[in-house]
């Protein structure tokens, strides 16, 4: 099954601007010395190039890590602006390739004129120096959410799974990444490709953990932010412990596309009206709890749907997925997901540590019957116990603190029904920006607006910003337009 969204659930000195004490100043890194891209990620005119950076900020000097970079040039030198710094989200997603995806998907060419398109593997990620946990089959199988909890005992037992992977991460060969795998070492990251361009600012368009990864870097490095547009936004503490939660609140706001969909469509055998296709969902997951059907049980049928309600286009096969396990017919094939270990020890890593997360079972426990009744979809997952529960101990700073203070350059697109990332976790992030932040939200479901969603009010005004850094002068709310 497709795991890799939610079970499987992004000046010439670097140091001088950061906010956090004790960072010496870093020497210019070398030009950039572009080539062929690795051939899982050649697309026409992409190039691909290294950068070393320091491992750990506060020695420059010491051991040292590659980050995979990659470019899509401006073909009109002379409309050309700077460059766009980009990322998917994850974090764990390799984003090498992400440039000439973004050019397949209908980025605009006014805005591929105005950029040299950037994209890069994270710190930890892909071809940039990869982390590891060493997991096995099962836990690859098994993801990043923890088994539906329905009662405190259930989040007992839990434990021991999280207790095991964090084990695991902390003993393997990779360890001595952990403490500097973090967001705010991937936003001094982007700020030393910045410099190694030869660049005096950057713009920035990232999505889903790639919102925050650019709220740091702008918070980070103010006055180095040209055009940052964060796109389907968490809430201003990252991929927290209330980011997790937040989770099964996006599912409760996005499922009622899906079931109206699968209502229209009643070939597919799940219901006539919303209200079937919805108690065909809580049949389902309570029959695969007590026998899986095909591998997938209810922790894994509840995570599956919450992965294809990202998108509108993936409505049919998830309709499709459900058919099949209702009737034990062969499931839809998925392709190849990569390198699971590499994309959950990543994540892990990130999500573990940039914040400290609660050490207890009780407070999982407490989590759990507040969130499963709330949200009884996902809420027994979401809230459960994981892998941050027990991470090593020591954090190299603390989380960055979004704020107010910088210039007014950022542009906020959002989704009003978005699984991943909640209108709710996007709003915070705009109250945390103050007058910083403008945001637009679109009357449409999925995770991800820019350029992918069919509502062309959002999409115009991110291309506006872009190419001609005209900004709406307050909030705007894009209404509901007919399907093409």
């Amino acid at each position: 099954m497709q795991r890799t969204l939610s079970l499987a659930l992004a000046a010439t000195v670097v140091g001088a601007a950061t906010a956090i004490p004790g960072v010496s100043v870093a020497a210019t890194p070398d030009t950039v010395r572009w080539g062929p891209c690795p051939e899982k990620v050649a697309a026409p005119r992409l190039e691909c190039s290294t950068l070393e950076v320091p491992l750990d900020y506060r020695d420059p000097d010491g051991r040292q890590i590659e980050i995979a970079i990659s470019r899509l040039a401006s073909e009109k030198p002379s409309q050309r602006r700077g460059v766009l710094v980009t990322n998917p989200g994850g974090p764990g997603v390799t984003a090498l390739g992400w440039p000439a995806v973004l050019a397949a998907s209908g980025l605009p060419q006014k805005v591929l004129d105005s950029y040299d398109v950037i994209g890069f593997d994270p710190r930890g990620v892909g071809r940039s120096t990869p982390v590891a946990c060493d997991l096995t089959p099962e836990q690859q199988a098994r993801g990043n959410f923890p088994r539906y909890a329905h009662t405190a005992a259930d989040v007992t037992r839990e434990a021991g799974n999280a207790r095991a992977i964090a084990d695991q991460c902390a003993g393997s060969r990779t360890a001595w990444m952990l403490p500097h795998t973090t967001t705010a070492n991937t936003a001094r990251d982007m700020d030393r490709i910045r410099a190694a361009l030869g660049e005096p600012k950057l713009s920035y368009l990232g999505a889903s953990y790639g919102s925050y990864l650019g709220a740091v870097y702008t918070t980070m490095f103010p006055k180095r932010g040209d055009r940052v547009v964060l796109d389907s936004n968490l809430g201003p503490g990252g991929y927290d412990v209330t980011a997790m939660r937040l989770f099964a609140r996006g599912m409760e706001d996005r499922f009622p596309d899906f079931a109206a969909f699968a209502a229209a469509h009643p070939q597919y055998g799940l219901g006539t009206t919303p209200e079937q296709v919805t108690a065909k969902f809580f049949d389902l997951a309570e029959r695969l709890e007590a026998t899986p059907v095909q591998g997938v049980d209810g922790t894994l049928f509840r995570g599956l749907t919450f992965d294809r309600l990202y998108s509108d286009a993936l409505m049919p096969r998830l309709a499709e997925t459900w058919q099949a396990l209702d009737t034990d017919r062969p499931l839809p094939a998925d392709p190849p997901s990569g390198d699971m270990d590499n994309f959950m020890a990543a994540r892990f890593s990130v999500v573990c540590g940039d914040t400290r997360w609660p050490g207890t079972v009780r407070e999982y426990q407490r989590n759990v019957a507040v969130d499963r009744p709330a949200y009884p979809m996902l809420g027994g997952s979401t809230a459960s116990i994981g892998p941050c529960a027990f991470w090593p101990a020591e954090r190299v700073e603390p989380p960055v603190r979004i704020g107010d203070r910088g210039p007014s350059n950022v542009l906020m697109v959002q989704n009003e029904r978005d699984p991943g990332t909640p209108l709710a976790g996007a709003q915070e992030l705009r109250r945390a920006f103050g007058k910083r932040a403008t945001m637009v939200t679109a009357d449409q479901g999925g995770h991800g607006v820019y350029p992918f969603g069919a509502n062309t009010c959002a999409n115009d005004t991110v291309t506006a910003f872009l190419t001609a850094g005209e900004r709406p002068s307050r909030d705007l709310a894009c209404a509901a337009e007919p399907s093409k």
